[in-house]
């Protein structure tokens, strides 16, 4: 039995385009003299779905692109993730399914048991959780069809009562399957082969696994789909951020009788900042390309002030969108130094991306007059500041809005963790590039960037990171050294560490209060905030739920 793996991008309630990638697979499975050609979870409609699945229409639709695919296996089993009536007037509305489908028809339906509620998952709100678990009998063998989280609760500390496997290991099945829509984080991949050899070798089969690519907003999907014997041996690993469909005989990795050595799996514990560099490089692409893809834009547009961040998310643009699609605009004020615009200019040339300059001198100077009055010789402080970045986003926004761009904003974790950022201003923003970013990992990057060629002109990266919104300002005046500041915060946002545990690795008992106390008070800001591609274990966003009035640590 031959068995294909599907590794495909798809785009949430894109029926036709969906139904019409999944038609391809087959082709090509069957091509490839495929008995049975898997495909992900959910892929029908696209994961993750979300509230889309409380609509009838939205469930009709993936039911009657469910029919159009069955047409076509006559000749080749398939295996398709999508939503699932539940018969019964108990539970939810809905099953996460895996459909067999084969000779025209739908043979079984699988359903998921393990309905994940944790960081970006939110399953249990749709569907119900399976309460019987049946093997696929098919050419003479059983399969173990299993969804995504279904494989995931080994380990010392399980976060479920029950493993599905368990309960189909009693029907003797040859070989496991499973459908999965895992997120990529820096640290995942790595992670999820652990995860897959400890239920090879707990029950003794080989594994297919079939994992979605593609971005949806701010969840990128980095596929690597895996094959392992029935030794624990990975027996084909696919490409990630790509499209790829690649399979194997089944017999020959069950009948492997060696199990090769494997370097323990060690889960990084601090924040190394050239840790998987090229993963999160792809990564960010992949999430430029399909956020514009997907929506149907075409142009982005941002403001490059000669700093490491707008530096390294032109470059990135440009490589996702191409030269002529992003549009770099200079905007310096009074307090601008005259390197900065010539670094940002440097840049746009080196990439050969069109740029303009737009001095805000006179705007500024206009805004101070407005609000003299009002102001009543108060000093100079964060309003005067700030309305300088405010000034620079609504030129943005004015462009965007007149040309159809789409505004990408150059924020960095390490400035929306402190609050370091210009409501209405600088944060600004139809999708943020670097809000999962540490300002140590957009250094290392800018380092990556130039591996071949120096694209980002050194100064940029050497000089003192600075806002230059008041003269001779370094982000030192008000934050800690990055360095030090990106470690703390790792250890509290990712690692979700308390004040005393990070205190006992180390670290300056004032400076993590501070820097705690900042993360917490700044959640007002961060609430207001555009979608962020997401690259690590814990992003801003939809994946970290904390309460703005919360008196904890703030």
């Amino acid at each position: 039995m031959k068995i294909i793996l599907a590794q495909q991008n798809y785009h949430i309630g894109n029926f036709e385009w969906n139904t019409q990638q999944i038609l391809n697979g087959i082709k090509t499975a069957e091509a490839q003299g495929a008995d049975l050609v898997v495909f992900s979870e959910l892929c029908v409609s696209g994961y993750p779905p979300r509230d889309f699945l409380e609509f009838e229409d939205f469930i009709q639709q993936c039911y009657a692109a469910i029919d159009t695919i069955k047409a076509h296996t006559q000749n080749i089993a398939v295996l398709v993730g999508g939503p699932c009536r539940n018969p019964a007037t108990e539970g939810k509305d809905l099953f996460n399914a895996a459909w067999f489908l084969y000779e025209g028809e739908v043979k079984q339906i699988i359903h998921k048991t393990l309905l994940p509620t944790y960081d970006v998952f939110d399953e249990y709100r749709y569907f119900e959780p399976s309460f019987s678990w049946n093997v696929i009998p098919f050419k003479g063998k059983k399969l173990a069809v299993t969804i995504c989280e279904d494989i995931w609760n080994l380990g010392n500390n399980p976060l479920y009562r029950i493993c599905p496997m368990d309960q189909l290991m009693e029907q003797q099945p040859d070989v496991m399957i499973n459908l999965s829509a895992s997120p990529f984080d820096y640290d995942h991949d790595e992670d999820r082969k652990e995860i897959i050899r400890a239920n090879v070798r707990k029950y003794k089969l080989p594994m297919f696994y079939c994992n979605t690519v593609g971005s949806q907003t701010e969840i990128v999907f980095d596929g690597g789909s895996l094959i392992f014997d029935a030794q624990g041996n990975i027996a084909k690993e696919f490409p990630y951020f790509t499209e790829a469909i690649d399979g194997l005989e089944l017999e020959p990795l069950q009948l492997a009788t060696t199990a090769h050595p494997v370097k323990p799996y060690v889960p990084v514990t601090e924040l190394l900042f050239e840790h998987n560099i090229d993963r999160i490089y792809e990564a960010i692409l992949l999430g430029i390309k399909d956020y514009f893809r997907k929506m149907g834009f075409k142009k982005a547009i941002l403001g490059s002030s000669g700093g490491i961040d707008s530096a390294v998310v032109l470059a990135l643009a440009v490589e996702a969108l191409g030269k002529e699609n992003v549009r770099a605009i200079l905007m310096p004020s009074p307090y601008s130094t005259e390197h900065s615009v010539d670094d940002a200019v440097a840049l746009s040339k080196n990439l050969d991306n069109p740029y303009d300059i737009i001095r805000i001198n006179d705007i500024y100077e206009t805004f101070l007059q407005t609000l003299n009055p009002y102001f009543q010789g108060l000093p100079f402080n964060v309003a005067e500041e700030n309305t300088q970045s405010r000034i620079r986003g609504n030129l943005l926004m004015g462009l965007s809005n007149k040309f159809g761009y789409i505004l990408l904003n150059t924020s960095n974790k390490s400035e929306l963790s402190t609050g370091y950022g210009t409501l209405y201003g600088d944060m600004a923003g139809g999708l943020s590039v670097l809000g999962d970013v540490y300002k140590m990992q957009v250094y290392a990057l800018a380092r990556y960037i130039n591996r071949n060629s120096g694209i980002i002109p050194q100064n940029i990266i050497d000089k003192a990171p600075s806002a230059e919104l008041r003269p001779n300002q370094k982000d030192s005046d008000s934050l800690p050294d990055y360095a030090v500041l990106d470690k703390i915060l790792y250890q509290y946002i990712e690692r979700r560490q308390g004040p005393k545990e990070i205190i006992a690795q180390g670290f300056d008992a004032a400076l993590v209060a501070r820097t705690l106390k900042m993360v917490n008070n700044n959640e007002y800001k961060r609430n207001q905030f555009c979608p962020i591609i997401r690259v690590s274990s814990k992003a801003f966003g939809v994946g970290r739920r904390v309460p703005i009035v919360g008196k904890y640590l703030s």
